[in-house]
């Protein structure tokens, strides 16, 4: 006779669900400076894996075609920063002329304030030119204080280039460490998984990279017609911002907005800007995304939206980044174990099978 199971009540699992993930959002605020960087390599390695793998398919050992890979790498992202610190340095050049515009702006205001609504903001009496040009040149030359800090310290900026190392070195010991985990399971299925897992990760940041440079190439475009000065700054600016989902093409459209609202002579221009920017994001959700991307993530709108204001509220905006890949992982682990797949089908979108199967409840 067999004896009979205990079974935990419904309330305790859910109990534990809960804090079990507050346990790992305090893992992830306290971990900030280490885990950003762990998460940023992991993503980074995988990226990389297809050039150490043609490399030692060339006969080169793995350590050099590792480092080979990093260095390269690494290049890459120096060079992105080089371009954004000198394109700011130029940028700043032409504030002082900004708070003159900005006042004559205000005064106009105030003025049809005044005639129409006899209402006294004292807004035409003007800002201070100076602070404000103080303010934005301190601001602006201190990009590698920005960098550190969307790393987490000076430690996550060492800490990168030797996780993504190791990443690369050790990826079949992972790989055996994962398979070990599934015991239970078809080893090989397992190893098909996890290469179709690497597959996704790749798929979609090459994807987001190629949205991102045909974005820059209509930004840069628009701007230049519109004759924008630093028009190539803010092309890219607002294409990178554009790898966050909802927000990031608000975002990317405010900075040029504001400086054509500022430096030219019509509203014209930052009305042009808005619009041609608006086209252009319609042209990426509709065409550019869903071909070039595809559905790589597969993450419906609700998850996505929620694990936004997550990623943010932990980790700022290298949260939001990070957050959508990360959740397609998961949902790709999840999908391992049958135990899981509840939580693969909550985080991923229904297929038409499944709506005509809860249609039919």
């Amino acid at each position: 006779m067999n004896p009979p199971k205990f079974k935990i009540p419904s309330y305790l699992k859910a109990l534990a669900i809960l804090t079990l993930i507050i346990i790992i959002v305090f893992i992830l605020i306290i971990g900030r400076s280490i885990l950003i960087p762990l998460f940023l390599a992991g993503f980074i390695a995988v990226l990389l894996t297809p050039v150490t793998e043609w490399l030692e398919s060339k006969k080169f050992s793995r350590i050099i075609s590792t480092f080979f890979a990093l260095f390269s790498s690494l290049l890459l992202i120096v060079g992105f920063i080089a371009f954004v610190v000198t394109q700011v340095a130029s940028f700043t050049k032409d504030l002082k002329d900004v708070g003159g515009k900005l006042n004559s702006n205000l005064r106009d205001v105030d003025d049809f304030l005044k005639s129409n609504f006899k209402l006294e903001t004292g807004i035409g009496n003007g800002i201070d030119q100076e602070y404000i040009i103080d303010m934005l040149q301190s601001n602006s030359s201190s990009i590698s204080e920005f960098v550190l800090g969307t790393l987490g310290s000076l430690a996550g900026v060492v800490l990168l280039p030797v996780f993504i190392f190791f990443f690369l070195l050790y990826r079949d010991h992972l790989t055996k460490f994962i398979v070990k985990i599934y015991a239970e399971n078809d080893q090989e299925n397992i190893r098909k998984e996890i290469k179709n897992l690497r597959r996704l990760v790749q798929n979609y940041i090459i994807g987001m990279v190629k949205v991102m440079a045909i974005l820059a190439v209509m930004n840069t475009a628009v701007l230049l017609g519109l004759g924008i000065k630093h028009a190539i700054f803010f092309a890219v600016f607002a294409a990178v911002l554009n790898i966050i989902p909802y927000l990031g093409p608000f975002l990317g459209a405010i900075l040029p907005t504001l400086y054509a609202f500022l430096t030219m002579d019509s509203l014209f221009y930052p009305i042009g800007v808005v619009v041609a920017f608006q086209i252009i994001q319609l042209i990426e959700s509709n065409f550019l995304t869903p071909k070039i991307v595809g559905s790589n993530v597969n993450l419906n709108a609700f998850i996505t939206f929620i694990g936004l204001l997550i990623g943010a509220s932990i980790w700022g905006v290298i949260g939001m980044i990070l957050i959508i890949p990360t959740l397609a992982v998961l949902r790709k682990i999840f999908e391992l174990s049958e135990s899981s797949k509840p939580y693969a089908f909550l985080l991923g979108e229904e297929i038409d099978d499944e709506k005509d199967d809860l249609e039919k409840l």
